[in-house]
């Protein structure tokens, strides 16, 4: 190579890299790993002193450490404990107020931090969108990396843009179940925590019918953060839609004779891992691209 082409060469990557920087400033690369449960862990250093694994969970709302990995950190110091609620039920927890986390190149200050009793299997607890406020948030799930943005990047161009709405600070987007023949529009939460694809509310499944409507599958407990045991049954759902993007035979999970315990449908991380995923800062409108994991097999937990 000469020196003029090495010119050229240098010029390119120069400005290669400017427009790079231009279309996403403020870009910080997460690294997660997805686990066999459909969950995303994340190292994060506590206090400056210890590392631990914790799942992005999209439906959290404060920073949890579970009981059995406390026992084993130095740094973080109890202040109160009091009384918390959770889907399956109510427990009492530890809370610290003040702590220092730090996640990829981001770090925050005077932390509160929970304690429950459970987090996705193989880490140490959970944190949720709010950490990353004001922030777009993209999940490329085949790089393994979440990508933090300060404005939207043009790559959303490409994908189907999914309304989001709130209830009680829990993000859903609404998505259409096909039934023999009839469709059953309904809202979902979006919860990565969740490690299969759907799981139905009491009140859409009594309304439904669904448990004699399809193929029932197998029967299953799930725990919820504070240990609390619950059971549920797994069906094949011949159609259901989220957008534009359309799945057939649909393992999903609902309740039966258990009304007014399960009070959301959601949308887990079986499903949530075959979509490149861009929220908005707003987290106005979730942006979702099919990606080479829709034809992974679905799980069998």
């Amino acid at each position: 190579m000469n020196k003029y082409q090495l010119y050229l060469t240098l010029t390119f990557l120069s400005l290669s890299q400017l427009l790079s920087a231009q279309e996403n400033p403020g870009l910080d690369t997460i690294p997660f790993e997805l686990t066999s449960h459909n969950n995303l862990s994340i190292k994060a250093v506590l206090n400056k002193k210890d590392t631990v694994k914790l799942m992005f969970h999209t439906a959290a709302s404060s920073v949890t450490l579970t009981s059995s990995a406390t026992e084993h950190l130095a740094s973080i110091q109890w202040d109160t404990e009091e009384d918390v609620s959770s889907w399956g039920g109510s427990a009492t927890a530890r809370y610290s107020a003040s702590n220092f986390l730090a996640i990829g190149n981001s770090n925050w200050d005077s932390l509160a931090i929970w304690e429950t009793e459970e987090s996705g299997p193989g880490t140490d607890g959970k944190f949720g969108p709010n950490l990353f406020a004001g922030k777009v948030i993209e999940i490329d799930f085949e790089q393994g990396v979440i990508i933090l943005h300060d404005t939207l990047p043009s790559k959303v161009e490409g994908f189907t843009k999914v309304p989001v709405f709130y209830e009680d600070e829990f993000m859903f987007v609404q998505g259409i179940s096909t039934i023999n023949g009839e469709n059953y529009p309904n809202k979902y939460l979006i919860h990565s925590g969740y490690g299969g694809a759907i799981l139905f509310d009491d009140k859409f499944t009594a309304e439904s019918n669904i448990g004699a409507q399809i193929e029932i599958l197998e029967e299953k407990e799930l725990k919820d953060s504070y240990g609390n045991v619950l059971k549920i049954k797994k069906g094949k759902l011949p159609k259901f839609a989220i957008g534009d993007v359309v799945f057939e035979d649909l393992p999903v999970g609902f309740f039966e004779g258990t009304i007014g315990r399960q009070q959301m449908s959601v949308i887990g991380g079986d499903l949530l891992k075959r979509f490149h995923l861009i929220v908005d800062a707003d987290r106005e409108t979730l942006y979702i691209k099919p990606n080479s994991l829709m034809e992974v097999a679905y799980s069998k937990r």
